[in-house]
């Protein structure tokens, strides 16, 4: 004779099976894949390429694991990657107080100050920066004459009184995150680079 069970067990059993599967405090529950969401961490200032060093044997409770601090997924082993060729540095040397965001253009108006003097050397490389970068919209003496200028009006002379006077650090924020329709040179403009063109931007102020 078949042993009929009722239906009221079914659904404690499904509950009592839902609870089980559950997440608590240090215990994930029942997962599907989950190293695709829990990343093995490394230690990108020490590369330990030892097998033997620096083991760490997870207790039974959390499931035994041996991790130690070799990344075997790059070359050599190693955590810390080169940047790519060509990336700008934030914060090279910690020259600038880059925290700054867009919005703290009068911050930087006034505590920014330029690393290089107006030598012929900078201002000789400023203008092939500034010819490269600006002279499209701010043409050859600054006057917003430059071919996207002359179509796209509005782009203001570097002599009129509105930005005569503006300061360098202005500059330089303004070429970092862009102000206006003038979008943000920061992530294409290395620093240095950035100071260079701001000098020659400066010998177009007054001329």
């Amino acid at each position: 004779m078949q042993t009929m069970i009722p239906k009221h067990w079914i659904w404690v059993l499904c509950g009592g099976l839902a609870v089980a599967c559950g997440a608590k405090g240090d215990r994930t529950g029942r997962e599907y894949a989950p190293q695709m969401y829990h990343s093995v961490p490394y230690e990108p200032f020490s590369q330990i390429k030892d097998s033997s060093a620096g083991r760490w044997l997870t207790s039974q409770k959390e499931g035994a694991g041996e991790f130690y601090n070799s990344n075997p997924y790059n070359p050599h082993g190693m955590t810390m990657r080169l940047p790519v060729p060509g990336t700008v540095p934030r914060n090279e040397g910690e020259r600038l107080p880059y925290r700054l965001t867009k919005d703290d253009l009068e911050v930087a108006a006034t505590t920014l100050r330029n690393p290089l003097d107006s030598t012929e050397a900078v201002l000789a490389e400023g203008k092939i920066l500034y010819t490269r970068f600006c002279w499209h919209c701010h043409g050859d003496t600054g006057a917003g004459d430059g071919p996207v200028g002359i179509v796209y009006k509005g782009v203001t002379s570097y002599s009129s009184r509105a930005v005569q006077n503006v300061s360098e650090g202005h500059i330089f924020h303004v070429i970092t995150h862009g102000k206006g329709r003038m979008q943000a040179h920061g992530s294409q403009i290395h620093p240095d680079d950035r100071w260079k063109i701001v000098r020659y931007v400066q010998s177009l102020q007054k001329p």
